[in-house]
């Protein structure tokens, strides 16, 4: 995928509507991917104007995918933009705007903390699920090497003959 993000950003260089970056979350970058909840890698995240917290792109990842995507990107429904809404997203739009400053602030609070602690929960059923998998790797390899001496014997024992006859088919003489 590197190289075809490198060709969208040589694409894109010089945009006034799209910037293409990248951050090595391995070492500099790893404060912006932490604040940004990157957790797998390659993780591309799309931010509109004035979204501060942005959102996981979900479509393709060969350049023409990418590329596609960048080219129709454009302000977000905003009551900036109330242009580009759709009728359902200006009605709940005007619902929001309608609420108290205190009450949609609790609002957002309340939703953006339910994500964390869904997100956490997650993480630790994924490492719950790790140490199982981990236990069960290490079981069944265990089991492999217990039981393969004993397995070579048993089958160093059968005559090559028997071999054969069990696993030939039997005819019938007419």
């Amino acid at each position: 995928m590197k190289p075809d993000w490198d060709k969208l950003a040589a694409d894109f260089e010089g945009s006034d509507k799209v910037l293409i970056a990248d951050a090595d979350c391995t070492a500099g970058g790893k404060a912006l991917c932490d604040k940004f909840g990157v957790r797998g890698y390659p993780t591309l995240k799309v931010f509109a104007a004035g979204d501060e917290e942005g959102e996981d792109y979900k479509g393709g990842r060969d350049l023409t995918a990418l590329k596609k995507f960048a080219s129709e990107m454009g302000p977000g429904c905003s009551v900036d933009n109330l242009d580009v809404c759709t009728a359902e997203q200006k009605e709940k739009l005007d619902k929001y705007v309608a609420m108290d400053a205190s009450e949609r602030a609790a609002k957002i609070a309340a939703l953006s903390s339910g994500l964390k602690d869904a997100e956490s929960a997650h993480e630790k059923l994924l490492e719950t699920l790790q140490a199982q998998y981990k236990a069960s790797q290490e079981g069944l390899e265990a089991l492999k090497e217990e039981s393969a001496p004993e397995l070579k014997l048993l089958k160093a024992a059968s005559p090559k003959a028997e071999k054969k006859d069990a696993a030939a088919p039997k005819k019938d003489e007419v």
